[in-house]
This record gives C-alpha cells, sequence and structure tokens, in this order.
C-alpha cells in the first residue's frame, strides 16, 4: 500500500513524463501557427510516424548493435530526420501556396494532409499493433520509498529537457531564430528587409515536426506499442496543450505540455483513468472560455 507522499510522487512522475510528450508536440503547433497563423492538424500525425520510423529502424539496427539506448537514440535521429523532411514536403506542397488564401482553405488543406497520412501508414501496418522490444530494464532506478523512478523515465525527461533548452537558445539568439520571431511579427516587412520567408518558414516546420517524432520515439520506449491511430488524440492533447499555454508562444506550449501532463495525472488519480480525456477538455474549454489568450500568450491587435 502507497502513502500519500509516494501517490504523490508517482503521479508527479507520470505527470512529467506524459507532459513531456505533449510539450514535444505542442511546440510545432505554436511555433507553425506563431508564423503562418496555421492550426497544422497533421502534427499529430506526423508524431504517428515518427514512431514507426524510430521502430523500422531500431528493428534494423537492433540485430548488430543490440537493443539498447545506442540502438534507440539512432532511431531516433533517424526519425527526426525523415519526419522534418516530411514536414518541409508537406509544407512546401500543401501549405505554401495556400499562404495568402483564406485561413478556412489552409485548415481544410490541413485535415487533408493528416487523412492522407493516416491512412497511407494505416495500408502501409495493415492496421496493426506493433510491440516495441527493448533491451532495458523497465524496473532499473533510483527507489523512493515504494516507488521506482527507472533509469528509462529518467533518461527520457532528461531528453526532453535538452531539446526544450536547445529549441530556446536557438529561437532567442540564432538569426534563424530572430528570422522566424520577425515573420512571427510582420511578414510583409521582413520581405522587405531581404529574409527569405519561405525558407524560414520551411525551417520552422523541419524543427516542429523533428521534435514530433522525437516525441514518437520515446511513446515506442515508455508504452512499448505503436498503432496507426495513436497520433489523433495525441496531436488533439496537444493542441489542448499549446491553448493552454499560448498558442504561438514557444514558452508556453512548454508549460502547457507540462501542465497538462501534471492535471491529467492528478485527474487520473482522483477521477479515474477514463476521465483523463474528458478532463482535459473541460480544462481546454474553462481555458478559452476565461483567458482564451492562454497563460503566456498575448492578445493580437489587427492592423488596418
Amino acid at each position: 500500500m502507497l502513502s500519500t507522499g509516494e501517490i504523490f510522487v508517482k503521479q508527479l512522475l507520470n505527470g512529467l513524463i506524459l507532459g513531456s510528450f505533449y510539450a514535444l508536440i505542442s511546440l510545432g503547433y505554436s511555433m507553425v501557427y506563431g508564423i503562418v497563423k496555421l492550426l497544422n492538424f497533421a502534427h499529430g500525425d506526423i508524431y504517428m510516424t515518427g514512431a514507426f520510423v524510430g521502430f523500422f529502424v531500431f528493428g534494423a539496427l537492433s540485430v548488430s548493435l543490440g537493443g539498447g539506448w545506442l540502438s534507440i537514440i539512432l532511431g531516433m535521429l533517424a526519425a527526426m530526420c525523415v519526419c522534418g523532411i516530411l514536414g518541409f514536403i508537406v509544407q512546401r506542397v500543401a501549405y505554401r501556396p495556400l499562404l495568402d488564401a483564406p485561413r478556412l482553405s489552409l485548415l481544410i488543406t490541413a485535415i487533408g494532409v493528416s487523412l492522407i497520412i493516416y491512412n497511407g501508414m494505416m495500408v502501409i501496418t495493415n492496421g496493426e499493433f506493433m510491440f516495441f522490444i527493448h533491451e532495458l530494464d523497465p524496473n532499473a532506478g533510483v527507489s523512493i520509498g515504494n516507488v521506482t523512478i527507472t533509469w528509462i523515465q529518467l533518461v527520457l525527461l532528461g531528453i526532453t529537457a535538452v531539446l526544450m533548452v536547445v529549441l530556446s537558445w536557438f529561437i532567442g539568439t540564432t538569426i534563424w531564430g530572430k528570422a522566424m520571431r520577425a515573420i512571427a511579427l510582420d511578414k510583409p516587412t521582413c520581405r522587405l528587409m531581404g529574409i527569405n520567408v519561405n525558407k524560414i518558414i520551411g525551417l520552422t516546420f523541419f524543427i516542429g515536426s523533428a521534435l514530433a517524432a522525437v516525441a514518437g520515439v520515446m511513446a515506442c520506449v515508455y508504452y512499448g506499442s505503436i498503432h496507426y491511430f495513436m497520433g489523433y488524440m495525441m496531436g488533439i492533447k496537444a493542441f489542448t496543450a499549446a491553448v493552454i499555454g499560448g498558442i504561438g508562444s514557444i514558452p508556453g506550449a512548454m508549460l502547457g505540455g507540462l501542465l497538462l501532463g501534471l492535471l491529467e495525472a492528478a485527474g487520473t488519480q482522483f477521477l479515474g483513468s477514463s476521465w483523463k480525456d474528458v478532463f482535459a477538455f473541460v480544462l481546454l474549454i474553462i481555458m478559452l472560455v476565461f483567458k482564451p489568450t492562454g497563460l503566456l500568450g498575448k492578445t493580437e491587435v489587427e492592423r488596418m
């Protein structure tokens, strides 16, 4: 029987792990929305694609390198590259021609891209569950009373923390990050100043898709199974996290993802696992009613 403190530690850890998945995916939503004001509903399917790419690469490498962290990290890097390129191709083919079209046209296109990726992966995998079998000990770790913080959980949280720090540094200090922030403020003026807007938008899609792929591979390792419809609910939840944090805000996406994960863990503890999705969307409705800009979002003023 776990004590109250041990239950708190366990649910805190569960919430941080789940929140790290949400945060990595919601970063892509916020980055894309901040620059082109597009709700990229295909982003959850990019996450799912990353999970399958990591799964297949891991399976190929584990024959010679073993099923440890080396194969997992290499599979993660491969998934980042493939999904980054996929995200770039999607924006180049489906979104770029419509950047000056009404927002509804972009939204419908995003839904169409989502269905293409979703059904394409269903055909490739025959709609079957696939199981990620590694050689890591799922019970090894640091014990706090009757609660064990596993090395797998610590490594996944560490990867998330490193990626968030690197992304914050990239957006805040590099010339490409400054260009992204400038385009988010005033795209026409950036064009007049010689910034290659289309190139920066493509880079944004690449980075956001690569981060979603990392979350997909992390889900493989943590849950041990993947399926072609895993991106739907995770994408909706990550979008919820982006709205809670303030869509368009990078720190807001990080905060919203972690906060949603923690709140879901608390809701699961007190209300049961069958209510966790209801809990998340009730939270979204409350946020939209009382603070539609999100926790760290800013009110936008339309210029005439």
